[in-house]
């Protein structure tokens, strides 16, 4: 069980950033709900894929969440999404706050509903500002942030976006810290609060650590940028045939370097006689050692540099990188099967615990909701019931139930039947699916298209 078992998130966002900090939640063992429009996350249509909706970045960013589609533009939406955010933790989204209180789920109208709600919200840009109002995606960022100016200077001069989705991700990550703490206070205080994480002010702030420099002092000392970072030779060493990763970088690993290659002469020279006279000098420092790599094989290097204790890498390709003997020695990459999509290639969680492990699985559909010690778990376990055994009661609320649980998609990851049941949907804080889960392994949930045709059938079960 993972450390944040018991614990509901209701996971409104799309795309990578928020899906992919929604998925660090669902490893570490709460029950991540992903609310996705009818037509679904538009990161499904990112190829290749085996079937229509089902491409690998979605798979790789959504592992370990239960899903349901909601038209929340429409009252019935709406209505379901506030009865699962009664009973919620948290609830995450990703777009404009506008968007949100022109649906009418602004944290004031949330709030009122479920005061424990941690409320967080991660958009493009802080609200007080002119930017507020302004859609943001990762290449907006990068280059707001000052990632492509930096890459230019390193470069030919071109201007380039890294190619990753960088600022989704490390925003992402800085979603997770967000998300962790508010949890952190509720868990203490019983209270719930709205958390705003701007892309704009995050990625700016982790870009600057490195490059603000002497524009830190007022006066500027210069014009900014960490030199050893943006030299144009600090790059893969070119080797006799190939290439190599290498950082040679204090005073012992220089020491240590030119003593291996026999040139121990080399450290006379006032330009290597410490790391501020290295930086200075580090464009020529640079060029020069790319030379010296040129007169020896990579595997020549290796063995060299390895035995000298000096940091150094193969330079992976998409396709090597799969055959890394550290990462197949840890079990990395694990191939599982999935009910939709065959055989499928996954990545373990990278940080190893001790107690409650973190895995790439769903949650555990018997898992207790966290609530604060404060509040009356029995009341609102009660209260949970009753509200189910209404909806089933009456006309209306098994209407609007129906158009909800008619989109149910049963969500990715690992190994389940694709015939997700919601029984225990609406059962209280949990909002745990007490479903028929056929699993085959490794307990985790899958996702099917919105579409899917087995969401009737999981909606007739869910009423018996």
């Amino acid at each position: 069980m993972g450390p944040l078992a018991g614990f509901t998130i209701l996971d409104l966002t799309s795309v990578l950033m928020g899906p992919y900090g929604t998925q660090v939640l669902a490893d570490m063992g709460a029950d991540v709900i992903k609310v996705e429009s009818p037509e679904g996350d538009i990161v499904r249509q990112i190829g290749p894929g085996r079937t229509p909706g089902m491409g690998g970045m979605f798979l790789n960013a959504n592992r370990g969440k239960r899903s349901i589609a909601l038209d929340l533009k429409k009252a019935e939406g709406r209505d379901t999404l506030l009865r699962l955010a009664k009973h919620a933790n948290a609830l995450v989204y990703n777009v404009r706050p506008q968007a949100m209180a022109r649906l009418g789920l602004d944290y004031e109208t949330l709030r009122e509903i479920n005061p424990a709600l941690v409320y967080v919200g991660a958009f493009g840009y802080g609200q007080s500002g002119p930017y507020a109002a302004k859609p943001a995606y990762d290449d907006l960022i990068q280059g707001a942030a000052t990632i492509p100016t930096l890459l230019a200077a390193a470069g030919d001069g071109t201007p380039r976006y890294v190619p990753v989705t960088i600022a989704d991700r490390i925003v992402g990550l800085m979603l997770v810290n967000a998300i962790m703490g508010g949890l952190m206070h509720q868990s203490r205080t019983g209270v719930g609060q709205r958390i705003d994480v701007p892309m704009f002010e995050s990625m700016t702030e982790f870009v600057l650590v490195d490059h603000l420099g002497g524009l830190t002092y007022d006066p500027p000392l210069d014009h900014g940028g960490y030199a050893r970072l943006l030299s144009r030779y600090r790059r893969p060493y070119k080797t006799s045939d190939g290439y190599l990763c290498v950082l040679i970088y204090n005073d012992k690993h220089w020491r240590s370097f030119f003593e291996a290659i026999g040139q121990p002469h080399f450290l006379d020279q006032p330009r290597f006689a410490n790391h501020a006279a290295r930086t200075k000098h580090i464009d020529e420092i640079y060029e020069e050692i790319g030379h010296i790599f040129l007169t020896r094989t990579t595997a020549e290097w290796r063995d060299l540099l390895e035995r000298a204790d000096i940091p150094v890498m193969p330079m992976h390709t998409l396709e090597t990188i799969l055959e890394d003997p550290h990462l197949n020695a840890i079990d990395f990459f694990r191939t599982v099967d999935h009910p939709v999509e065959g055989r499928i290639r996954q990545m373990r969680v990278p940080s190893t615990w001790s107690v409650t492990q973190p895995e790439p699985a769903g949650p555990r559909t018997n898992a207790r909701p966290a609530w604060p010690r404060h509040f009356a778990r029995g009341r609102l376990l009660n209260r949970g019931n009753r509200t189910a055994r209404r909806a089933r009661s009456s006309s209306p609320g098994r209407a609007a139930l129906t158009a909800a649980l008619a989109r149910i998609a049963a969500i990715q990851g690992g190994n389940r039947d694709g015939r997700t049941l919601f029984r225990g949907l609406f059962r209280g804080p949990g909002v745990q699916a007490s479903a028929d889960p056929d699993r085959h392994g490794d307990g985790q949930h899958h996702v099917q298209p919105a579409d899917a045709q087995p969401a009737a059938a999981a909606y007739r079960r869910a009423f018996r």
